[in-house]
């Protein structure tokens, strides 16, 4: 397996009454064993279009081919869309460098920069607009149902943007979108818009929503745009399912275990927030991106848990006294990229420089033995304070570990729901203030 996970520090054996019992850990995976098969079942069936999306080559040449024509002469690539849309492709365009300082930029000068808008701020928006050369500037717009009203708004004001400073006539060629095909009698904005001003579209695939569309060509695309292999991205997500089909129980799976215990410790020990702690600035989207999926394909009928997002060692200075010292409602999962000492970054410190600032313990030692230091000790000291907590462990970070762990993190939601008793894959409150937002736009 590309990771490595350890539910022990969350379990009575280890930390005594604040850890889940083993006895119920067991009780927790045989709850979940109906669903552990079913599931099994549509995937070997070939209906689950989650798994079978990872097996497939032709929308990557397709979604390759397509970057390919829109980015010829591009200096700048903007990604239109919000929640779904844009998480996924934000954590793996992460993973490509984009976001962190000094490795954004185009890789010899031959990739266009990448900016995603996401958040609407229409200040933010114009400004972000005002600053851009409009004639080496290209737009991906992506919106599942094509009536997302922030992305329409987004486009809307792109297009006037771009008309009034006369490049209207460039509009068919700076833009790409990915919606929906098109269905009689349903409402999809964003192809018409499209489609009345040539402008070329990927379509979205209809059996997988926004939250899990990382590997459909709503995370593709930017990944492409960073240069990153984005077949070793689905292997590594097959390499899961596959795992997760050869495994005849769910204490087999580790993705089974991570549900069981996260639910068992909620229900039985009131540890209702949960919260991903990755060691590793490459991971911070990957974050946010998780606390979309857990939130909105949990949070239903009174169920769910609070997922919360850190990135480390930062916030061993901000959030870290809540987890260790505050009330015990928090299961900690610690991402952690073992590799070979000193591989994960920085120069060795002279032991002269390390005596003179008082720092003996850093003679010879580089930032990423500092790194490597701290999240074995989190996990240790958590441990010692009776705070559950599961540790995840990569020899390395690339295409194929971040694969592994998002599809990880996929079924382990899908199984989480089935304790709960919700549907992982809508989102009915959402609806809500959307409809009430249009309300007040037409009064």
């Amino acid at each position: 397996m590309t990771y490595r996970q350890s539910v022990e520090g969350a379990l009575s054996g280890q930390i005594g009454d604040a850890g889940l019992a083993e006895d119920r850990l067991v009780q927790w995976l045989s709850l979940v064993k109906p669903r552990f098969h079913s599931l099994k079942n549509e995937a070997g069936a070939g209906t689950f279009a989650h798994f079978r999306i990872l097996s497939e080559k032709d929308d990557i040449e397709e979604a390759a081919a397509a970057y390919a024509k829109l980015s010829l002469g591009a200096g700048t690539v903007v990604i239109l869309g919000t929640g779904g849309s844009s998480l996924g492709g934000q954590a793996l365009a992460q993973l490509g460098g984009w976001s962190i300082p000094g490795g954004g930029g185009p890789a010899g000068g031959t990739r266009p920069h990448l900016r995603f808008c996401d958040n609407l701020d229409g200040r933010s928006f114009m400004e972000g607009l005002r600053s851009l050369d409009i004639p080496s500037t290209r737009f991906i717009a992506i919106s599942k149902s094509g009536t997302t009203g922030e992305t329409l708004a987004q486009v809307l004001t792109a297009f006037k943007y771009i008309e009034d400073l006369g490049y209207g006539n460039l509009i068919p060629i700076l833009f790409l979108g990915v919606t929906e095909p098109e269905k009689p009698g349903v409402a999809n904005g964003l192809r018409g818009l499209f489609k009345a001003r040539g402008i070329p579209m990927l379509e979205h695939n209809t059996e997988i929503g926004g939250r899990y569309s990382a590997f459909t060509n709503v995370g593709l695309l930017p990944a492409l745009a960073c240069g990153l292999d984005v077949s070793a991205f689905r292997a590594g997500g097959l390499e899961v399912a596959q795992e997760f089909m050869r495994a005849g129980l769910p204490e087999e799976c580790p993705a089974a275990v991570g549900a069981a215990t996260a639910i068992g410790l909620a229900k039985d020990l009131g540890v209702t927030n949960s919260v991903i702690m990755p060691y590793s600035d490459r991971l911070e989207r990957f974050g946010a991106w998780y606390v979309q999926l857990w939130a909105e394909s949990l949070g239903k009928n009174g169920q769910g848990t609070t997922p919360i997002a850190t990135l480390c060692p930062v916030d061993q200075h901000s959030q870290l006294q809540l987890f260790m010292d505050g009330p015990r409602v928090h299961f900690m999962t610690v991402l952690r990229i073992t590799g070979a000492p000193g591989e994960n970054g920085g120069i060795p410190i002279p032991p002269a420089l390390a005596d003179e600032a008082g720092a003996p313990y850093l003679a010879n030692r580089t930032i990423g033995d500092l790194v490597q230091a701290q999240q074995k000790a989190i996990v240790d000291a958590f441990a010692e304070a009776k705070r559950p907590v599961r540790a995840m462990d990569m020899e390395r970070l690339d295409e194929r570990a971040m694969g592994a762990l998002m599809m990880h993190f996929f079924i382990e939601t899908i199984l989480a729901a089935d304790l709960l008793g919700v549907d992982p894959f809508d989102q009915p409150a959402v609806e809500l203030g959307k409809r009430i937002t249009r309300q007040y736009l037409a009064s």
